[in-house]
């Protein structure tokens, strides 16, 4: 599995699969579900039921994106 881009992980919604952060992370789904049940995994984690959510802007965080370049379509602030 690719490793996502910079601007495939900004295009995406606010809160994210699990499946889809490991895939940024460079990480196989079993070890990040793995990481998820353990309170390891290196961002935030939402469980909602039997369901793994990941706040976009904290695996951005985690990626050293953040504050760095604005959203493909926003405008740089001045």
């Amino acid at each position: 599995m690719e490793p996502l881009t910079t601007d495939q992980l900004r295009a995406m919604p606010c809160v994210i699969g699990i499946e889809t952060a490991a895939q940024a992370l460079g990480i196989s789904r079993t070890l990040a579900y793995r990481l998820a049940k353990e309170n390891r995994f290196p961002c935030r984690v939402i469980r909602i039921a039997s369901t793994y959510r990941v706040p976009r802007a904290d695996l951005e965080r985690v990626l050293g994106m953040a504050d760095h370049d604005p959203p493909p379509g926003d405008p740089a602030e001045p």
